[in-house]
């Protein structure tokens, strides 16, 4: 390979890592131009519970990846999605607390686990109002 070869390689690598970096989102009227993009509206962070499952499994998917996401037969929903639903409603007020969001699920013990998926789901809520009121102070 030529020294011309390798500085092309060189200037095009540069380029391509330092293009993410430069670009910016462009200026409106109700945009500063460093402000978050949307339309002006206020973004929440956390979807409601009449949102898509992949919606909700990304807001809430780190307090239930304890959950198997495999189904049971003779029920509706894989435990998975039954926690991030309950989480869904503890997030937007339909649920007083962690025990009323999670009242859905099994008391049960299941072999090799720690807990059942009730008290899971409840620390799991308990996480979520813990992280809730952490970023309203």
């Amino acid at each position: 390979m030529s020294i011309s070869t390798k500085t092309a390689i060189l200037a095009i690598a540069l380029a391509l890592a330092a293009s993410p970096a430069v670009a910016q989102q462009p200026v409106t009227p109700g945009n500063s131009g460093n402000a978050h993009p949307g339309n002006g509206a206020p973004s929440t962070k956390s979807p409601g519970p009449h949102a898509s499952l992949p919606a909700k499994a990304k807001a809430y998917g780190r307090y239930c990846q304890g959950f198997s996401k495999k189904h049971v037969a003779g029920s509706r929903g894989t435990p998975f999605s039954k926690c991030v639903t309950d989480m869904a409603k503890l997030a937007s007020g339909k649920s007083s607390n962690p025990h009323s969001a999670c009242r859905d699920l099994s008391k049960k013990h299941v072999a090799g686990e720690k807990g059942t998926p009730f008290s899971r789901c409840v620390v799991a809520g308990a996480k979520l109002h813990s992280d809730q009121q952490g970023e309203d102070a």
